[in-house]
């Protein structure tokens, strides 16, 4: 008995246990998506199978179609995300600083944020056109909210006791604020950032699609809807997610490095 439980220990583990949990639902749906469009189960016009988008993917790779794509994309995005958490961060700390600024434009602020990202839209196009400015600007703006509403809670969070503490050690302003506020905003400002990657990312996808002007995996997506090329249309997809899921967990880890060398 012992020697049937040894060898069967030294058995190989199913492949489903080596995937990552994260994994196994995709992998399944994709099976499916495969096993449906074989089967004829889905007509192929309308949701091609997988092998049709890795082959189209392999296409506008060949042209350099999709690397032109991502790149525009990803500057966009990039370029909006750092000029949005930049003033984000200097405009939080002002609100969260300054009773006065707070109560000067705090109230307009706090109004102005309950408007829809996407309404911003017209008005911007109007004012900078469909130009390569309109698109910035519009990411510019998704990523500056949350980091402006995240920085001044941040530095709002540190409690009157430990300021207390700090005049009566005689320290300068400027060292409570490297000693003890800047550590308890840290928290808050990082998840005002990682909040900006990801909706800065959703409001390039929003500008390419409503603004459609130049490449872009956006302009790839309408461009193959108006060929009902849907292989291209899922690529643009697929490529959206990925490059995403690849933000957020890079955000995920900064994040995390950062929190632990305050911490340490």
């Amino acid at each position: 008995m012992s020697e049937i439980t040894s060898v069967a220990s030294r058995r190989p583990a199913p492949f489903a246990r080596h995937l990552h949990p994260g994994l196994r639902l995709p992998l399944a749906l994709l099976v499916l998506w495969q096993a449906a469009s074989t089967f004829g189960w889905i007509d192929p016009r309308f949701l091609p199978p997988p092998q049709d988008i890795v082959l189209a993917a392999w296409r506008e790779v060949h042209t350099g179609e999709l690397l032109l794509h991502v790149g525009a994309s990803l500057l966009r995005d990039l370029t909006g995300f750092t000029l949005g958490t930049v003033a984000g961060i200097l405009f939080g700390a002002l609100l969260g600083l300054s009773n006065t600024a707070d109560r000067l434009i705090g109230p307009s602020f706090h109004a102005l944020k309950q408007i829809a990202v996407l309404a911003w839209i017209p008005i911007i196009s109007v004012w900078f056109g469909f130009a390569e400015t309109a698109k910035v600007a519009f990411v510019t703006l998704a990523a500056f909210l949350p980091v402006a509403l995240n920085t001044t809670e941040g530095m709002r969070s540190l409690s009157p006791q430990i300021l207390e503490v700090g005049r009566s050690l005689c320290l300068t302003p400027t060292q409570i604020f490297r000693r003890a506020r800047l550590p308890a905003a840290l928290p808050s400002i990082l998840n005002g950032v990682h909040l900006a990657l990801i909706y800065s990312w959703l409001a390039t996808v929003g500008a390419e699609y409503f603004m459609a002007v130049g490449p872009g995996l956006g302009g790839l997506i309408i461009a193959g809807r108006e060929r009902f090329e849907m292989d291209v249309v899922m690529l643009g997809v697929v490529m959206l997610g990925a490059i995403g899921y690849a933000l957020n967990t890079l955000a995920e880890r900064v994040e995390h490095r950062l929190l632990r060398w305050r911490d340490g």
